[in-house]
């Protein structure tokens, strides 16, 4: 079981407005919207994922990584890296 499925209907809400945004950033190109308010909605759309991506790593760091580290062993320590390796993404993002 994911880390997340507690919480799924709330990230599908969450992603769905997400895409939202995203519709609305191609209906304001088509219609020709000022460069200055489709950048400050891209912001929005940025921060909103940022934001999902941070809930996302907080509830496998809180499921699996955790359950992963009372277990011991090599599948731990894959666990902690995958993880690492997941926020070095997001950082670099």
């Amino acid at each position: 079981m994911a880390g997340y499925t507690g919480n799924k209907e709330d990230h599908l809400r969450r992603l769905r407005r997400i895409e939202g945004q995203a519709r609305g950033l191609q209906r304001m190109v088509e219609d020709d919207k000022y460069c200055i308010d489709i950048l400050t909605q891209v912001s929005a759309a940025t921060s909103a994922l940022q934001s999902f991506a941070i809930s996302l790593l907080e509830e496998h760091l809180a499921h699996c990584v955790a359950e992963a580290t009372m277990k011991g062993g090599p599948e731990a320590q894959a666990k902690v890296k995958e993880a690492t390796d997941a926020i070095a993404r997001l950082v670099r993002s």
